[in-house]
């Protein structure tokens, strides 16, 4: 291990002679034992654990000892006595093994029962003593001594030049021919050659794994025969979910993990980890015994003030880690810490990151935790992305995160989704979405990229489904389609699911081409959803985390060959060209050339050439746009380019009849030609020129660059 995670040292340590153990637990507790399990047997050997000095009230104690000849791949617990008193938020039970909050893997799988739950079930008051010993997860004693990095490098894209591909680990290779059976659905899947080929032909930069942190699967969906597929229950934020390994669970996903940063790093691809921790899987205050409960409940969790019985839940979970108090925090940032520098990954999308924003139960973006991540000399240089919500009171924060996070941008996702199935209206706001929503940014000084736009994400429809279904079909899930949400903004081009009509079908995937079009072309960080350029379907299910199955799982057999195509072309587009990619906003002022006459560094244009006046922006009947993209507005190219960048015109129509745009003249370029479309009516390499009419046909797109003697004008 490397002088960061050593000098942070909780949960257990190699030595010369053994393991060290240390534990933090609330100062009422008044004994700790460390059980050394045998993983065949699970016979046990509990070593006392001796409290070092006297906890300042209100802070947590802690327990070590040494424990000789005890090696790499030793399975353990704890076992923590001390007062049994829910009504004060006080759930000791030294029946129950706990697994070390700090444990950096964890072997084996939970049984349901009374045995793993502290309270008797049907009077949850009352202490239940069955033992847990041989129902529980063990954490496991890992050495990371001698795995070989091979002088790996992080890529660290800028911004501003990130591709985001969200995927799920398991889903993304387990019906891929290319992957072995063996190894399908596992980290070694995922690093096979031909999937990180594929991400870095298509033009990705950066891969976020849906939570890979250890998670388990709660009886209530294993009784229905589902599972806890998206893994957003977490219970260790330091071992990577040993389910996701192909080599064994005994430290082995720790090597295979690492295998796979190495993998995607050479391809110059980052990996960005979406973490959980809102909430853990211990549940409301009738679920089991796991971990944290039994440990220190009142500083792990938000509980209910004046009823410490109960949990707060501003996650939907049924509770919320209190982040506030120094345990809980020094354990997020402890994890954050740990992934980067003894995992090597590059950052983090922090799912409803507003709990971690919460003091009291409320949100406020100058907590601690972000000012030590702020001041953090580990975690302020790598990528913050917040999914800025949660359930609970004020929970939407979208644009009031701190300057140096971004944010999944969701009034991206609804005004796009939204405009391209045809509602009115929608042009202003458009217009301030591909822009980059500095509405939303601008004010408090942070970038264009702040904003990481989407259409798609693991929660609601694929992008075939945006487009193939007006409702959600959710049936398989066991909730009789209750579940999941119901305002999805989609539009299933007249037929609801599949059809063989040649017609809607040609235009479902025009309505495809449009939003990935939209999505790749705006400014800020585009996020594509995984299999979303394959045309890949849930068949209706706008909410697949308890399918585990073929619903989820990317079906490569049938991928759209053509889909994918275009969007590698998208993509090569906004990498070849930063007039898409900004470091900065828009500031609607002239941009003067060496020659001919000055022009906005943006310009939104009418069908009739002209720029946009207030009245035409909320005209209702408007549902097509094109704007004019001033390629001398952009200083520089990026990644060893030229200074400036070709002139654009980008042609936006979602009216379900064709409009005729007439091609800008004056100080704009004279000669165009097409470089993209969504339509077959236009090519690519198609000319055009000012003052000529050019019909963009209805629900359509299409990108026009300027000549190179009109683009290459001197700044």
């Amino acid at each position: 291990m490397d002088s960061t995670t050593q000098a942070a040292f909780w949960g257990a340590r190699q030595t010369d002679t053994g393991t060290d153990f240390a534990l933090a637990t609330a100062p009422v507790a008044e004994r700790v034992e460390v059980c050394l399990v045998d993983h065949e047997t699970s016979a046990q050997r509990c070593v006392e654990m001796v409290r070092t000095g006297d906890a300042a009230e209100g802070q947590a104690a802690r327990w070590e000892v040494s424990v000789e000849g005890i090696r790499a791949g030793q399975h353990y617990g704890y076992r923590v006595h001390g007062p049994w008193d829910p009504e004060h938020g006080l759930r000791f039970n030294p029946s129950k093994l706990l697994q070390d909050p700090h444990a950096l893997a964890v072997s084996g799988r939970n049984e349901w029962g009374q045995e793993m739950h502290a309270y008797v079930f049907g009077d949850p008051a009352r202490m239940d003593t069955s033992d847990s010993l041989g129902h529980s997860m063990l954490s496991v004693v890992v050495d990371h001594g001698e795995y070989d990095w091979e002088g790996d490098t992080p890529p660290r894209t800028p911004y501003n030049e990130t591709i985001i591909y969200e995927t799920h680990l398991k889903g993304l290779t387990q019906l891929h021919p290319e992957v072995p059976e063996e190894i399908r659905g596992t980290y070694a899947g995922a690093a096979h050659p031909a999937v990180v080929r594929h991400l870095a032909e298509l033009g990705v930069t950066a891969i976020e794994l849906m939570p890979i942190h250890q998670f388990i699967n709660d009886s209530t969906l294993l009784d229905k025969g589902l599972a806890n597929y998206w893994g957003y229950n977490t219970i260790g934020f330091f071992a990577p979910h040993s389910f996701y390994s192909s080599s064994g669970d005994h430290g082995q996903q720790i090597y295979e993990f690492k295998e796979l940063v190495k993998a995607y790093h050479r391809a110059g691809i980052e990996v960005i980890l979406d973490v959980v921790y809102n909430h853990t899987a211990e549940g409301n205050h009738l679920g089991p015994q796991l971990s944290y409960r039994g440990i220190d409940n009142a500083a792990y969790y938000h509980l209910v003030p004046g009823d410490e019985f109960h949990y707060m839940d501003y996650t939907g979970t049924g509770n919320s880690l209190n982040v506030g108090h120094p345990l809980a925090l020094e354990l997020v940032l402890d994890s954050l810490r740990y992934w980067v520098t003894e995992m090597h990954v590059d950052g983090f999308r922090f799912d409803l990151a507003a709990t971690l924003a919460r003091e009291a139960g409320t949100v406020d973006m100058v907590s601690p935790f972000f000012e030590l991540v702020a001041a953090d000399p580990v975690l302020s240089r790598i990528k913050l992305i917040a999914e800025p919500w949660d359930v609970g009171p004020d929970g939407y924060q979208v644009g009031n995160f701190p300057p140096q996070w971004t944010e999944w941008n969701g009034k991206f996702r609804d005004c796009v989704r939204d405009f391209w199935r045809g509602e009115p209206g929608k042009l202003r706001e458009l217009a301030m979405r591909v822009a980059g929503s500095a509405d939303l940014y601008e004010e408090e000084g942070r970038r264009p990229s702040a904003s990481i736009n989407f259409v798609t994400a693991h929660d609601g429809f694929t992008l075939r489904d945006l487009v193939s279904y007006n409702e959600k079909h959710n049936e398989a899930n066991g909730e009789e389609n209750r579940d999941g949400a119901d305002d999805n903004r989609s539009w299933n081009c007249g037929v609801e699911g599949p059809t063989d009509d040649p017609g809607v079908l040609e235009l479902r995937a025009r309505q495809q081409r449009n939003l990935l079009l939209t999505l790749v072309l705006s400014q800020g960080v585009p996020m594509i959803s995984h299999g979303d350029e394959l045309g890949r379907t849930q068949r209706g299910n706008n909410n697949g985390y308890c399918q585990d199955n073929e619903i989820t799982w990317i079906d490569w057999g049938a991928a759209d060959s053509e889909l994918t195509d275009f969007t590698t072309r998208l993509l090569r587009l906004r990498a070849e060209h930063p007039v898409f990619r900004r470091r900065s906003f828009f500031d609607g002022c002239p941009v003067d050339p060496a020659e001919g006459d000055p022009l906005p560094d943006i310009a939104w244009l009418d069908a009739d050439g002209a720029q946009m006046g207030d009245a035409d922006w909320d005209e209702g009947w408007a549902k097509s746009i094109a704007f004019f993209l001033n390629g001398n507005a952009v200083p520089t190219i990026g990644r060893g380019g030229a200074a400036g960048d070709s002139d654009f015109l980008v042609i936006l129509n979602a009216a379900e009849n064709d409009v005729d745009y007439h091609i800008p003249d004056g100080h704009f370029p004279e000669k165009w030609t097409t470089v993209i479309t969504t339509c077959a009516s236009h090519l690519v390499g198609e000319g055009t020129a000012a003052r000529e009419v050019f019909t963009v046909p209805a629900r359509s797109a299409v990108v026009l660059e300027a000549t190179r003697l009109e683009a290459t004008r001197e700044a």
